[in-house]
């Protein structure tokens, strides 16, 4: 017997639901309004029994979850996510609204969590089932029977647009158990080799229940195990199969969830393709369908789509004619969609996109009290985010700070500390405006799952400094390699924990003590050096790190060269990065005693000139030697296109030289240096002609790769330069009179067209200035 009737001969009340079903939500709360039950049951962990209460207070809004954690091992948790459109929170809602008992009966969270240990599903031994190993979903096969090609499409048409709960309030459960009796008797238990063991759990309580409440038990739960539940077995039976599970010490509490974590797109495994759509379903008191589509062209309209009342009427007309079509008893939201794409979107599918990430899927974010329990890591987070004014939000968001500003530099801090203990709540990202070291770009975006990632911080410490510190110190110990430790000195640094710096300073000494390899050494520089730059923004004493970061340079000057020697074209490759990053970390050591008087730019200046003599050095790190030092003023344009001359002659081979030329001219501002000094483009020009026809094929590549990194303005003067043509001169007559394309001298017609600019740009201006003007650009 199942129903009223079942409940008043003493049985219980078992409402088999789909999880996170609108339509299963209203037909509980009819059925529970219809059979007012002593005590209502529902499938979830008991240890969650003592926060039943908090689901009634003011400020707890779903989407919510409750979160088990083990307390040895805080990552290896388990949620069990509730909408407001769920079954089971819409019976716990009532239960605490009418002053009727509830509890959780599903299997202890203290088992779940030691299962997740094993990979490996461990089956009881003795247990026959057909097709045990077919892991099956219940309501595909129901609609796969029904000639449905979607489960949600079935649902809908079978639940959501019958009008579950009117009428006869246990008969959608009666039909439902049904459906599931006679799967359970095809397939057994499907492939969820672990249902049965938690339905003995589950048969156990129900015992209990009755035995402490009499008749009036209530229990909601999946649809799947109704048919289980129903079933007589002796109680020894259900004991013996809970005899010897694996248990671990656990917590449980109240977290915010996400409909977007809801979704079956999430990776949930309980997860429904829309649950922006059935929250709406849920919700709305009438005409749904009209409804929806008048939220659609709200949402089309803010983001400047025309959309009018007119299209809402056509749309609506549209997905009730779709629905008449498909013999379908409403319309749906495949109905809504095709009207929307129709009508309002004119047939695009990008404007769809959006409707179905914020309307069809959405980003609610649901709120826990104050009162539900945390460790003290996340209290502490809490407080500072009240504080900073910076609380979590669903869906993502940029974050612009200034250094400068106290309030920005604290949300900063707190953004990197939490990076640091692994909770990505935000990620940098690159400034829309300027480079500057005292602005910072982050995007935002809270999920669930970082609830999981504070507990587990938590073994840390109890505030949010005080756990970075401990993690920035552990993590320096266990680094592998000295990069690993010179980015975690920046860290601490962009962190503001001063206190943790000795110890990543301790570590970084001595790894850099013990590391010979030049690479390893010329890598960490960079680092240490951005380190300084951000100490100097944020207030950070960095004297420490200054020291160490210039004996560091000092031992890349005096490694470099022997090992530069005999490189493979990939490692010259390498090495002429970490030679780039040096070069340029070295002219941001300002504060540094030893770089203020010029030491280490003058020891550097040697090894460059050393490197770009060295025959044994590969040409492309040769090449970015001479490169470096005209750059920096250090050589001669004369003697740049000597040393050009010599490489590109005859006597070089074609690869040699074209390696030469991709360090010389390769990267930032090399195709601006072709553009604007003629010897060099004439040089390059005339080797680059003579080079014979069975070696074109060698250096090919490697010369594509050097000219396509150049931007699209400077390929477009090269190629017109080299149009011109390079007539009859000889190499003298080249680096004398000019290369082709390049007049000998100023062209006073282009010189004057900049003037109305200049005026422009500068003011009124007088004769006398005018003329002023004109010399100064023709010079």
């Amino acid at each position: 017997m199942n129903g009223v009737q079942a409940q008043g001969a003493g049985e219980p009340l078992l409402l088999g639901v789909r999880h996170h079903g609108p339509g299963s939500a209203r037909a509980v709360r009819a059925a529970l309004e219809a059979s007012r039950p002593s005590v209502v049951l529902i499938e979830g962990p008991p240890e969650a029994d003592p926060l039943i209460p908090l689901a009634a207070a003011e400020d707890m809004r779903p989407p919510v979850a409750l979160l088990a954690h083990a307390v040895d091992e805080p990552g290896r948790s388990a949620f069990w996510p509730l909408a407001a459109f769920s079954p089971e929170w819409v019976a716990l809602r009532w239960a605490l609204e009418h002053g009727v008992p509830a509890r959780f009966i599903d299997l202890p969270a203290t088992h779940t969590l030691a299962w997740e240990r094993d990979e490996e599903d461990e089956e009881k031994p003795g247990e026959d089932a057909p097709d045990e190993d077919v892991r099956i979903d219940p309501l595909g096969v129901l609609a796969d029977t029904a000639g449905y090609d979607d489960a949600e499409r079935w649902w809908e048409d079978v639940v959501e647009h019958r009008g579950a709960g009117k009428g006869d309030a246990l008969a959608p459960f009666t039909a439902l158990e049904e459906a599931m009796t006679a799967l359970r008797e095809t397939y057994g238990s499907g492939g969820h080799g672990r249902d049965r063991i938690r339905e003995a759990h589950m048969r156990l309580r129900i015992r209990d229940a009755r035995r402490e409440f009499g008749g009036g038990v209530a229990v909601v739960c999946g649809a799947w195990h109704v048919p289980a539940l129903r079933r007589r077995t002796g109680v020894t039976a259900d004991r013996a199969l809970l005899k010897g599970l694996p248990r671990v010490k656990t917590d449980v509490t109240w977290v915010p969830w996400t409909h977007r974590r809801l979704s079956r797109a999430g990776g949930y495994g309980a997860g429904i393709a829309s649950p922006g759509w059935y929250a709406h379903l849920f919700a709305a008191p009438d005409r749904p369908v009209e409804r929806w589509l008048t939220k659609v062209a709200g949402l089309l309209r803010a983001e400047d789509q025309p959309v009018s009342p007119g299209h809402v009427i056509e749309a609506v007309r549209l997905a009730e004619t779709l629905a008449a079509l498909r013999g379908r008893p409403l319309p749906g939201l495949g109905e809504a969609t095709d009207a929307v794409r129709a009508v309002m979107c004119e047939g695009s599918d990008v404007p769809l996109a959006l409707v179905r990430d914020r309307l069809v899927v959405g980003d609610v974010l649901g709120e826990v009290p104050d009162t539900v329990p945390a460790v003290p890591l996340q209290r502490d987070l809490e407080r500072t985010q009240r504080r900073l004014r910076l609380g979590p939000e669903a869906d993502e968001r940029e974050l612009d700070l200034d250094l400068r500003e106290e309030t920005g530099a604290e949300r900063s801090r707190l953004l990197h500390r939490l990076r640091l203990l692994g909770i990505d709540w935000g990620r940098p990202a690159a400034p829309r405006s300027g480079t500057g070291t005292f602005r910072e770009t982050w995007r935002l975006r809270w999920e669930p799952e970082l609830a999981v990632r504070t507990a587990e911080a938590g073994v840390w410490g109890t505030t949010v400094p005080a756990a970075a510190t401990a993690k920035a110190e552990a993590d320096a110990v266990a680094a592998r390699g000295l990069a690993d430790v010179t980015a975690l000195a920046e860290h601490c640094l962009l962190a503001a924990l001063p206190d943790a710096l000795p110890v990543v300073m301790r570590v970084l000494a001595d790894r850099a003590a013990l590391d010979t390899d030049v690479a390893h050494l010329a890598q960490a520089l960079p680092a240490l050096v951005r380190s300084l730059r951000y100490g100097d923004v944020r207030g950070t004493g960095t004297a420490a790190l200054a020291e160490v970061a210039a004996g560091l340079a000092e031992r890349v000057f005096v490694g470099l060269p022997p090992a530069c020697a005999g490189l493979d074209a990939d490692a010259a490759e390498e090495m002429r990065g970490h030679v780039d990053a040096v070069h340029g970390a070295l002219g941001l050591l300002g504060d540094v005693p030893a770089a203020r008087d010029g030491r280490l730019r003058a020891r550097w200046r040697a090894v460059l000139r050393t490197l770009s003599a060295r025959g044994t050095v590969p040409g492309v790190l040769r090449g970015r030697a001479v490169r470096l030092l005209l750059d920096e003023g250090e050589l001669a344009q004369d003697e740049a296109a000597r040393l050009m001359g010599l490489v590109l002659s005859p006597g070089t081979p074609p690869a040699d030289a074209a390696a030469w030329i991709e360090g010389f001219v390769g990267g930032s501002g090399g195709g601006l240096l072709l553009v604007h000094d003629e010897r060099l483009f004439g040089l390059v020009d005339r080797w680059l002609t003579a080079v014979p026809a069975e070696a074109f094929t060698d250096v090919l590549p490697l010369l594509r790769r050097t000219f396509s990194a150049y931007e699209p303005g400077v390929r477009r003067t090269l190629g017109e330069l080299v149009r011109r043509g390079p007539g009859r001169h000889d190499r003298t007559d080249t680096v004398a009179a000019g290369a082709p394309g390049f007049g000998p001298g100023v062209d006073e017609s282009r010189a004057d067209a900049v003037l109305p600019v200049l005026r422009l740009l500068l003011g009124p201006d007088g004769d006398e200035e005018t003329h002023g003007e004109r010399m100064e650009v023709r010079r």
